[in-house]
């Protein structure tokens, strides 16, 4: 065995992340270093199309995961009898419905997916919705399951009268593993469903009523800490080294960022941007009052992780490779340098993949206004990401009351990381330090502190701290310039969705 290996130290936990674009596995040491000879990626995609749909066949995600274990255990070999258990994180808000038997009637729907826009509208109408927001720490949205529930059974009522539960994906992975329709699912991932009590940490009874449903129809509710043992007689074979460890439920990819990030109190913020993007406090004690147009999810029975999201992200800079004739990819960043900051005097609205914070628009698209002839591609990618900076700070004056230099700001996410100069913008923008995280798998990081902690390998969730590799300043002659473009891009929303 090399070196490079025997520095790593068991016991060992296997993580699991089911990101919205690809699968992740790898082993991590009980310092929560994950073992470089150890980690598989796998890519999955959604069905995308222009009528809101966002979805993906669950056996392909169950498929995907199941390779990536594969790989993981092939490449660890002999140290597979050293992994003490199993840890999960996974995309949030995903609902499927399965029949009685436990089979899927319906694709994963995940948290893009507008389709319920209509439904949504009407929820709104008859619920207490200030009593409800407070009660679930949530708007009601098409990123959340109350609205998705309705349209499935107003859209496909035979469909919906056949289904017996509905589940997020985890859930489901699990219960094909384990063989068994009893599997829990953890506060974590069902507070992220719209349908969560987060006072109780229980189902939304009333709630739930209004959907046609009952309690019988979701799974039964635990910590994540609670963990799924006896594995099934053909995934026991399929995977030895595993079937008599500890799988614990999954938690939202969210809070694991936080956690690998060690965002784990209230003076430390994640931000974090990948596909999409998020800002988010990890707060202890009884769950805070929700500042209008963010929201709160349970992550256990003393902790609540606080902050807003967006559907936009790294999707931005995608769709502008994919659409615009800009600079070759590894030249971006560079050419983005050179530029002067908001002087394209364009103005975006960047819901490419519609709204959720802080206006939760069911109706929202991406908008660009003052596009000339003299107007360069890079100069619209430019204020596509400046947009999205614009929209962080929306988000930061919610979260952080008062004077924003008490808090440390810790970016991660690989849209983010891989670009200098949008750190940059972002810290110009926020007028605050922004630090960029050291760990390179700071979700799977996350999941695999969450399961040493159950384990009791770990203390408390920063036993070993999380590095910062650099820290971006604020340029005060850049602050005036993005002050005037952010209060342009907040007329610009409110003249086009109030």
């Amino acid at each position: 065995m090399s070196g490079a290996v025997t520095e790593y130290q068991p016991p060992y936990v296997l993580t699991v992340d089911i990101g919205s674009s690809s699968v992740k596995a790898g082993l991590f040491d009980e310092r929560a270093r994950g073992l470089p000879d150890c980690a598989e990626s796998i890519p999955h995609s959604q069905v995308i199309a222009n009528d809101g749909t966002s979805e993906e066949d669950p056996d392909q995600i169950r498929l995907t995961v199941e390779r990536a274990v594969d790989s993981v255990l092939f490449k660890a070999g002999e140290r597979s009898v050293d992994i003490a258990g199993v840890g999960f994180d996974c995309m949030a808000s995903t609902v499927l419905g399965l029949d009685s038997l436990g089979d899927p009637l319906t694709p994963v729907f995940t948290y893009a997916d507008t389709r319920s826009a209509i439904d949504v509208e009407q929820l709104r109408k008859e619920l207490d919705v200030p009593t409800t927001y407070d009660r679930t720490g949530v708007m009601q949205h098409t990123s959340y399951l109350p609205g998705r529930i309705r349209w499935l059974r107003r859209t496909q009522p035979e469909v919906a009268d056949r289904i017996s539960k509905y589940v997020d994906v985890s859930t489901y992975i699990f219960s094909r593993w384990f063989g068994r329709q009893d599997v829990k699912a953890s506060y974590c991932v069902s507070s992220w469903s719209g349908l969560f009590d987060r006072y109780e940490l229980d189902w939304d009874h009333s709630l739930i009523g209004s959907l046609g449903i009952n309690v019988e129809n979701l799974p039964e509710l635990a910590p994540w800490r609670d963990a799924e043992h006896d594995l099934s007689s053909v995934y026991a074979e399929r995977w030895p080294a595993l079937k008599d460890l500890p799988f614990f439920l999954a938690v939202g990819d969210g809070a694991a960022v936080n956690v690998g990030t060690g965002c784990i109190d209230e003076s430390k913020v994640a931000l974090t941007v990948g596909t999409t993007g998020a800002m988010r406090i990890l707060t202890k004690g009884s769950p805070p009052d929700v500042p209008a147009g963010l929201w709160a999810y349970r992550v256990g029975e003393d902790r609540t992780l606080l902050g807003g999201s967006f559907s936009e992200g790294g999707n931005v800079v995608q769709w502008a490779i994919d659409n615009l004739r800009l600079p070759p990819v590894e030249r971006l960043d560079a050419e983005l340098q050179k530029m002067p900051p908001a002087r394209h005097g364009i103005n975006v609205l960047p819901f490419i993949a519609g709204e959720r914070s802080t206006g939760w628009s069911t109706v929202a698209n991406g908008v660009l206004e003052g596009v000339r002839v003299s107007t360069t591609p890079l100069e619209i990618l430019q204020a596509m990401l400046e947009s999205v900076a614009y929209r962080f700070a929306l988000v930061a004056n919610l979260l952080l009351p008062g004077d924003q230099s008490g808090y440390q700001l810790i970016a991660s996410g690989g849209a983010i990381r891989s670009s200098p100069w949008w750190l940059q913008t972002m810290s110009d923008v926020l007028g605050v330090p922004v630090g960029v995280s050291a760990e390179q798998q700071d979700t799977s990081r996350g999941t695999a502190i969450l399961a040493l902690h159950a384990l009791g390998i770990w203390d408390a969730l920063d036993t070993f701290p999380a590095k910062i590799a650099e820290t971006y300043q604020p340029r005060p002659d850049h602050i005036n310039a993005y002050t005037n473009a952010r209060e342009r891009q907040s007329a610009l929303y409110h003249r086009l969705l109030g």
